[in-house]
C-alpha cells in the first residue's frame, strides 16, 4: 500500500484541514478546472456552486482545454465551459470529508475558506472494448488524485 503526502507545504497544522481522494475515476482535466475554480472561495460558496453544477444552473469555465468547446450564453468572462457532473460530485465528497475533519479539530466551520485545492493524474486502468469478429482493443481509464486544504480565516 502506498504513502501518499501532500503538495502543499509551510500550513499551519492547527488552522488547517486537510482531505485528500487517492485514484478517483474522474477526468483530471475536468476536476483540475473545477478546483481552479473553487481555490479561494469560502467552503459554503464552493459547495454551493457545485451543487449549481450538478443541477446544471451554472458552468465551470475550462481554461486549458477549451479549444472544441462551445461557447454558451449563460458563461460570463470566457468563452467556453461546461458542466462536470462526476467531478462536481466527488469534489463535493471531499469538501465535506475536509469540513468534518476540521470540525474534528474544534475549528469554525463558518469561517472555513478553500487555500488549496489541486488534482494530479493517477493510475491509468487499462480495459478492453470488445470488437467485430472476436477481437478485442485496449484503452485506458484515466484516475485522478484530489488534494483540498481549508483554512480557517480572521
Amino acid at each position: 500500500m502506498p504513502s501518499y503526502g501532500y503538495s502543499i507545504i509551510g500550513i499551519d497544522p492547527d488552522r488547517t484541514a486537510i482531505a485528500s481522494g487517492r485514484n478517483i475515476r474522474v477526468s483530471p482535466k475536468q476536476c483540475r478546472e473545477v478546483c481552479k475554480q473553487i481555490r479561494g472561495m469560502m467552503l459554503d460558496k464552493a459547495i454551493e456552486l457545485l451543487e449549481a453544477v450538478i443541477k446544471e444552473e451554472k458552468w465551470i469555465p475550462y481554461k486549458r482545454h477549451y479549444k472544441s468547446r462551445a461557447h454558451h450564453p449563460g458563461m460570463r468572462k470566457w468563452m467556453a465551459g461546461g458542466h462536470p457532473v462526476k467531478a462536481s460530485t466527488h469534489i463535493i465528497k471531499i469538501l465535506k470529508n475536509a469540513e468534518a475533519n476540521a470540525d474534528n479539530k474544534g475549528l469554525d466551520i463558518d469561517r472555513l475558506k478553500v487555500i488549496h485545492a489541486v488534482t494530479h493524474r493517477g493510475r491509468m486502468y487499462k480495459k478492453y472494448m470488445e470488437r467485430a469478429f472476436g477481437r478485442s482493443s485496449p484503452f485506458f481509464e484515466e484516475s485522478s488524485h484530489i488534494e483540498i486544504v481549508l483554512e480557517e480565516v480572521a
